[in-house]
């Protein structure tokens, strides 16, 4: 199991435990994280997220689909949506529906209301 911590302007709203594999969008519907969504598949992206943890910074691959919902949304700029390669970092914006658990604890800052 890995640990999620959930926070919203920088204060903790829920922790839990999560399965590598999960999708973090469905892990936080689970549990009544209140993450905002609409469709939960990617194409929407109100449920852009940031993440920290210990792996950090590494280069991580981002699919077209979701770097164009975050253009779309504002969350990038043009030359991020370009890259298949991005900054894996905490001021990284990222979708939870696109995102899935691994073995290393995470730290999820939801956007303000």
């Amino acid at each position: 199991m890995t640990r999620l911590v959930f926070e919203r302007g920088g204060q903790c709203i829920a922790e839990l435990e999560a399965s590598p594999g999960d999708a973090l969008i469905d892990v936080a519907r689970f549990h009544d994280v209140p993450l905002h969504w609409r469709c939960g598949q990617g194409t929407c992206g109100t449920c852009a997220v940031r993440l920290q943890h210990a792996s950090q910074p590494q280069q991580v691959e981002v699919g077209r689909k979701e770097r164009n919902v975050l253009l779309r949304a504002g969350l990038c700029s043009t030359s991020a949506a370009a890259s298949e390669q991005w900054p894996d970092t905490p001021e990284t914006v990222r979708l939870a529906c696109h995102l899935y658990v691994g073995d290393v604890p995470w730290h999820i800052s939801l956007p303000d209301d």
